[in-house]
């Protein structure tokens, strides 16, 4: 059975298990999504991050159209095999859809959220660039 090592991972009800993207170099942690099977296979293939879209119910191949790809350094498995980690390399230091960093760029002042990350990129023309991944 090829793959059998996916067996190992603890999939939730819907076959998915949640992602956590850390950037290697800094250890910033970049975004969260979500995998199932097919999506994490593929991930290890390419050497490049593929998760799961719950909204358009199918696999994204992280960059598709912005070009920020992930490079997959290494990729662990939490005590409870439930959660996937990997420890990447940001192309282009943009992992969020709103042109930071990091999706995380929101902090509770004790009253209210706010944006503490500067934007690097409008979003308008990261995606205006209508790049294309590789995944059919």
């Amino acid at each position: 059975m090829p793959n059998k090592w996916l067996n190992k991972v603890r999939w939730d009800e819907n076959g998915l298990v949640p992602v956590i993207a850390q950037e290697a170099a800094s250890g910033d942690i970049l975004m969260f999504a979500w995998m199932n099977r097919d999506a994490l296979a593929r991930t290890v293939e390419l050497g490049e991050a593929v998760y799961w879209s719950r909204s358009r119910k199918k696999l994204w191949h992280k960059g598709e159209e912005s070009g920020h790809t992930q490079k997959v350094l290494e990729i662990r498995l939490d005590c409870d095999e439930d959660v996937v980690l990997l420890k990447i390399e940001q192309k282009g230091g943009i992992a969020c859809h709103t042109g930071r960093h990091s999706c995380f760029f929101q902090r509770f002042d004790g009253e209210e959220w706010q944006a503490v990350d500067p934007v690097l990129q409008d979003p308008d023309t990261i995606y205006s660039q209508n790049k294309k991944s590789d995944i059919p």
